[in-house]
């Protein structure tokens, strides 16, 4: 029993020893992943895609919604209660300034102010006849006020009936374009009853607000660009008027931009896309902005330099939708790597495909 136990010691001593130095004797051998990340020849590289760093032009801007307005607008409606007598304009037709648009019955009027007429000649005559009496001192001062009181009495009650007269009268106050009319000859309004619409549309305005974060940085006389839904080309518009105040509900500034519009092609209550640039930089260098690793104090990508990845750190300005400015860190002619940053360390070995 003694010599059985000795035996096993003596050959579990063998077997440690001959663990030990195998590997000296019979050299190792690595595993093939561990030789491939030792820097062997047959190492593997990590397929990514790249661009070649370029500057363009870039411009620092927002996008808003916004509509379309009119220059100018109003309802045309009736001073006075009356039968329409004729309408003189075309549903849809331009017209000037001044033009008749509508005729309301008057004779009424007419006859009150033949009858006024008649009345200030006689008391002008009578006033005259009273003036040369007091001359003669033939009456007294008062009976000559009354004469003259009674004259321009009726000469006021004559100004009224011809201010009423004229209201008979619908003329257009601007030019512009009358939209569908809402009445018919020898129909009876009264002043709340609307007739029709005119529409100034040349110029057109644009009415949109942007946050109020950027009130500072926005001021009469800025461009702007839109498009309509209407229309497959962008159009100019000025910025001519600003709230003077940001809208405590909804945090954003209103304000107003005038835009040509001879064709009538922009038309009132339109949805506009509007485009407003606050700078322009024209030799601006814009990477994707999935190229960029954000850390701890600021952000950095990634570029190819003798086939390896190299780490650069970058300062970035202005975003897009899709791209970031880059300020300082990187120059024109690099080659970013755009994709597989997060699996990438310094120094790895890289095979690159460039993308426009």
């Amino acid at each position: 029993m003694k010599k059985s136990i000795k035996w096993l010691s003596i050959i579990a001593i063998i077997g440690i020893f001959v663990y030990f130095i195998s590997p000296t004797l019979f050299g190792s051998k690595k595993p093939e992943a561990e030789q491939r990340s030792s820097g062997s020849p047959f190492a593997s590289k990590i397929p990514v895609s790249a661009v070649i760093v370029e500057t363009k032009k870039v411009d620092d801007k927002i996008n808003v919604t916004g509509s379309i307005s009119p220059n100018e607008s109003v309802e045309l409606k009736s001073e006075i209660s009356g039968r329409i007598e004729a309408i003189y304009f075309k549903e849809g037709g331009s017209v000037k300034k001044g033009d008749l648009l509508v005729s309301i019955n008057d004779d009424e009027l007419v006859a009150q102010l033949e009858r006024l007429q008649y009345q200030q000649k006689l008391l002008s005559e009578s006033e005259y006849r009273q003036s040369q009496l007091l001359a003669r001192e033939a009456i007294s001062q008062e009976e000559y006020d009354v004469a003259l009181t009674e004259l321009k009495t009726a000469g006021a009650d004559l100004k009224l009936v011809e201010a009423q007269l004229a209201k008979t009268k619908l003329r257009a106050p601007f030019s512009g374009i009358i939209g569908l009319r809402f009445v018919s000859e020898g129909s009876y309004i009264t002043p709340t009853q609307p007739i029709a619409s005119l529409f100034s549309n040349d110029p057109a305005k644009v009415d949109f607000s942007i946050p109020g974060k950027y009130s500072s940085r926005v001021k009469v006389n800025d461009k702007i660009r839109f498009i309509t839904e209407a229309l497959d080309e962008y159009q100019i518009g000025r910025i001519y008027a600003i709230e003077p105040q940001v809208d405590p509900n909804t945090r954003t500034l209103r304000m107003r931009a005038v835009s040509p519009n001879k064709n009538n092609l922009l038309l009132p209550g339109q949805f506009a896309r509007i485009e407003l640039v606050f700078d322009s930089f024209e030799h601006a260098i814009m990477i994707p902005s999935e190229a960029v690793i954000p850390e701890l104090g600021g952000h950095r990508v990634y570029v190819k330099k003798a086939g390896k990845a190299a780490s650069q750190k970058i300062e970035i300005g202005l975003r897009t939708e899709r791209e970031v400015e880059v300020i300082s860190g990187l120059t024109p002619s690099d080659t970013l790597i755009t994709s597989g940053v997060l699996q990438l360390r310094p120094g790895a070995d890289v095979s690159v495909t460039l993308t426009n």
